[in-house]
């Protein structure tokens, strides 16, 4: 087995100050969310394996991350926030696997939009949570790029290179799977402990010589250093799971769980309407709040896969199990069963709110 990981601390000694400020200030916003906690509503409990309501209680309300106001947005574009059975009592930005659980704990969340295995971290720290509504994703969604004047051109290259790695985001698990297809070991790269939103910052200065960053995140990086030699390394490595989950503690809440059963159908098909307006969206939200242009825009759009619902979700469940075993060999995280991040109470909800062109 690998060896596991050395500590942060001992693998970035010479990080910019600014990578620190902005680890400090992501996880001070989720924290300081506690101000308009909304923690249990106080009202009836429900036991994990009761049925969910079918009505969800007048007053009720939930707070659900939008990371950069992307999920709020394709409710307001598709008409769909006025269905909301609920009051949203508030859209943290958020979006980062650890900030999305530092809000969790900090009792300010119910509901957040993340990969895979931000959940299997939240269980290795002994958190519980539960995924209740799963987007399979077919295509890549993230691409490794790299930093400027590099001559890095394949996974292969990666040998003796520091990589930009998050053991609690989907970007991490995406680069162990490139490093696994590639047969590369642990111990011929050195994995740099980061954030997510600490990645750009890296690569501008020069201090990893790769990092994973979202399709729709590379544009802008390559419009600033594509002219000093910064590039991508295109793989077929897929982030296979898009999900909602929610803290234990949330579901436990009769009104609260009413609520979020309302809210998949909902989330569903504001996602198919995104795929299905491609033009509205590429104005609406990249060019408007992304700044990015209008042709760079489209092509971050053409690559945004089609959405699929699965009626039942072995899969994804198996695809859980496989990252845990991965991370697990990695001497990351110690193995568990994967089905406990379920809660199938809710497996069916997404699929049946969508057409059945996006079923699978």
């Amino acid at each position: 087995m690998p060896a596991a990981l050395p500590s942060a601390r001992d693998e970035r000694p010479g990080l910019d100050r600014r990578l620190l400020l902005r680890s400090v200030l992501a996880t001070g916003a989720a924290l300081g969310l506690s101000s308009c906690a909304t923690r249990a509503s106080g009202g009836a409990t429900l036991a994990a394996d009761a049925a969910l309501p079918k009505s969800v209680p007048t007053g009720s309300s939930l707070s659900i991350a939008s990371a950069l106001g992307e999920l709020q947005l394709e409710l307001e574009l598709s008409g769909l926030i006025g269905s909301l059975p609920f009051n949203v009592s508030g859209w943290p930005n958020l979006g980062a696997g650890p900030d999305v659980l530092a809000a969790f704990r900090a009792g300010s969340l119910d509901v957040g939009v993340n990969a895979g295995i931000p959940p299997i971290e939240a269980h290795n720290q002994g958190y519980e949570t539960r995924i209740v509504a799963i987007n399979l994703t077919r295509s890549p969604t993230y691409v490794f790029a790299t930093k400027p004047h590099s001559t890095i051109e394949s996974v292969a290259d990666f040998r003796g290179k520091s990589l930009a790695f998050s053991q609690g985001q989907a970007q991490g698990v995406v680069l162990l799977r490139a490093l696994k297809q590639a047969g590369i070991s642990y111990q011929d790269v050195k994995l740099v402990n980061l954030t997510s939103d600490q990645f750009l910052v890296a690569l501008e200065a020069g201090q990893v010589d790769i990092a994973p960053l979202p399709v729709t995140q590379l544009p802008n990086y390559l419009n600033s250093y594509g002219k000093d030699g910064a590039h991508a390394v295109d793989t077929n490595v897929v982030d296979f799971l898009t999900l909602l989950w929610a803290p234990t503690s949330v579901l436990q809440d009769a009104a609260k769980a009413a609520a979020i059963a309302a809210f998949v159908p909902i989330w569903a098909k504001a996602t198919v309407w995104v795929y299905e307006h491609p033009d509205e969206w590429e104005q609406d939200f990249y060019v408007k709040t992304q700044s990015i242009t209008a042709a760079q825009a489209k092509s971050v759009v053409q690559l945004s896969p089609k959405p699929w619902f699965p009626q039942r979700w072995d899969s994804a469940i198996t695809w859980e199990q496989q990252t845990v075993e991965l991370l697990a060999q990695g001497g990351f995280i110690k193995s568990f069963d994967a089905s406990v991040l379920f809660d199938r109470r809710f497996e069916s909800l997404a699929a049946a709110a969508v057409p059945a062109t996006y079923r699978s």
